[in-house]
């Protein structure tokens, strides 16, 4: 029987995407709980910085850089962490990139591209972890979506497909792992202000100015600062929340889509011109 709340103290945690944003913020908030870390990232200097960060925190940080897209590397990667860390208790599928533009502006290929990072690796690094992760007595699978796992604005069609299969995949592991001692939690962030918008991959057929006028409509909207989104990531494991919601408009967004989950998004242009 598992506890009422999650304790991380003297866990291991493995986290995706962990040089810089809400991965990195995330792996931070646990390292303060007293939680050992596998950081891994593509960006080997930010993966490195926040592994000296953990470290100074009093807690066994590695550094690990990792394409979530490679197949080969994620299936070698459990081996890698359990012969650091010994053990396996969390696993935070963070990584992820965007794409901006529509449907039919995107390249089949750019979509493909996003799939892999967003979605597939996701499967990938479960698929990898998860005969691990039985072996903890209180292991915790926690894949971040997005506020665009739950509404689905134009513009979004790689991102959104992609976010929502995060939700979907999650959702259906949680009823499918139910009574074992592995738990799994989706994180749906609202605007939390990550280089995600700035480092966003934009395909050749979009006009400029349609693409900069975008990009900018994007970063005003992310406000919430990474260390704040992690701390709410955090509480919501140690609560062992199937959902955590991140940012007041991720929270509005999850209502209004319940209210009028088809005609939700006129509603929401209205409110836009405003």
């Amino acid at each position: 029987m598992t506890s009422s709340s999650l304790n991380l103290n003297n866990r291991v945690a493995v986290v995706t995407g962990a040089g810089g944003g809400i991965g990195r913020a995330t792996a931070l908030s646990l390292a303060r709980r007293g939680c050992h870390l596998a950081l891994a990232d593509i960006d080997d200097a930010g993966v490195q910085a926040t592994a000296r960060d953990a470290q100074s925190l009093g807690v066994r940080a590695s550094a690990h850089r990792l394409d979530v897209a490679d197949r080969a590397a994620v299936a070698a990667f459990p081996q890698l962490v359990e012969s650091v860390h010994k053990r396996v208790d969390l696993l935070m599928n963070n990584a992820g990139v965007a794409l901006g533009g529509t449907f039919e502006q995107v390249a089949a290929d750019d979509f493909d591209w996003l799939m892999e990072v967003n979605f597939h690796a996701v499967v990938r690094m479960t698929r990898a972890f998860l005969p691990h992760l039985h072996r903890s007595d209180d292991g915790r699978i926690v894949n971040v979506s997005s506020i665009y796992g739950i509404i689905t604005p134009p513009g979004q069609a790689a991102y959104a497909a992609s976010k929502f299969a995060v939700r979907g995949f999650s959702n259906v592991l949680r009823n499918e792992l139910e009574g074992s001692s592995v738990g799994v939690s989706v994180v749906h962030p609202g605007g939390v202000a990550t280089s995600i918008a700035k480092n966003a991959r934009i395909p050749a057929s979009a006009p400029r100015e349609e693409v900069e006028r975008g990009r900018k409509n994007m970063e005003k909207l992310l406000r919430m600062q990474p260390d704040e989104a992690g701390e709410i990531i955090v509480r919501g494991i140690e609560k062992r929340q199937a959902r955590i919601l991140v940012g007041s408009d991720a929270k509005a967004a999850a209502l209004l889509e319940r209210l009028a989950p088809v005609g939700y998004w006129s509603l929401l242009k209205k409110a836009m011109k405003r």
